[in-house]
């Protein structure tokens, strides 16, 4: 399972060729960090869990 400040690899890895992500926000949406560039993203829960591939720590 997932918690806030987890990184986490999603399924497709981001245009700017990082595939670490944190989450910085947790409730009905979700919202990841790219660990590369910075980029905030927001997703719903089910959006995040089915783009979700692994925990990394």
């Amino acid at each position: 399972m997932y918690d806030l400040h987890d990184f986490v690899e999603m399924k497709k890895p981001h245009p700017c060729g990082v595939n670490r992500w944190e989450i910085i926000r947790m409730g009905a949406d979700i919202k990841i960090k790219c660990s590369g560039c910075g980029r905030l993203v927001m997703l719903s829960r089910r959006e995040f869990e089915r783009r979700m591939k692994k925990v990394i720590d």
